[in-house]
């Protein structure tokens, strides 16, 4: 249930069209890029980061970036 989860938080990627709704500057981000962080979050890699780390993110890489400033914060 929590991988479901974390997949719903991460297809909420920094859209343009969402800026105005969400705050967050939209970008690009490359379906390679998007298809391979999704492996990831299928296959376990990322249980052990919170949820809310996938929010507003583009690849796994930023998830983990925002975990640890989460972590510390």
């Amino acid at each position: 249930m929590s991988r479901a989860r974390r997949i719903e938080r991460f297809l909420s990627q920094p859209f343009f069209v969402a800026e105005q709704f969400t705050g967050f500057p939209g970008r690009y981000v490359k379906r390679d890029e998007t298809v391979a962080s999704f492996r990831e979050i299928i296959d376990g890699k990322c249980d052990t980061l919170p949820e809310q780390a996938f929010l507003y993110v583009g690849n796994v890489a930023e998830a983990r970036e925002k975990a640890e400033k989460m972590k510390n914060a």
